[in-house]
């Protein structure tokens, strides 16, 4: 049974290829994870030692992102947002994905739970 988990947003919006969107997904994943590792290190610990539950669900644009990490800060849950670089695919400085937690799943549930799986 998970009581911490992470979630990474995609934006469907870019219609980024397979491989770009995981590694938009990995970039947020360690980021975030960093960042709650230092800002809350008792979360990180605890998502970490019972497996570092990760889902992925989609946005449907920018707009929707910056929603959804300021519902996840007002609760207190670390956010990364990604901007990519743009050597392959898209512009440089392009948001392309927003990482939630690892936090309590209660509280990732109430920024993210609405959103559909990739």
């Amino acid at each position: 049974m998970f009581r911490y988990k992470q979630v990474m947003v995609i934006r469907k919006d870019l219609k980024l290829s397979k491989g770009k969107m995981a590694v938009q997904v990995a970039h947020g994943a360690v980021t975030a994870a960093l960042k709650v590792q230092k800002e809350k290190p008792e979360w990180f610990k605890a998502w970490f030692h019972e497996g570092q539950k990760k889902v992925v669900v989609k946005a449907e644009n920018e707009r929707e992102l910056f929603e959804l990490k300021a519902h996840a800060e007002k609760l207190g849950i670390p956010t990364a947002l990604i901007r990519d670089a743009g050597l392959t695919e898209i512009p440089p400085g392009t948001i392309t994905c927003l990482a939630v937690g690892p936090a309590p799943e209660e509280l990732v549930d109430k920024v993210t739970g609405h959103l559909k799986l990739v």
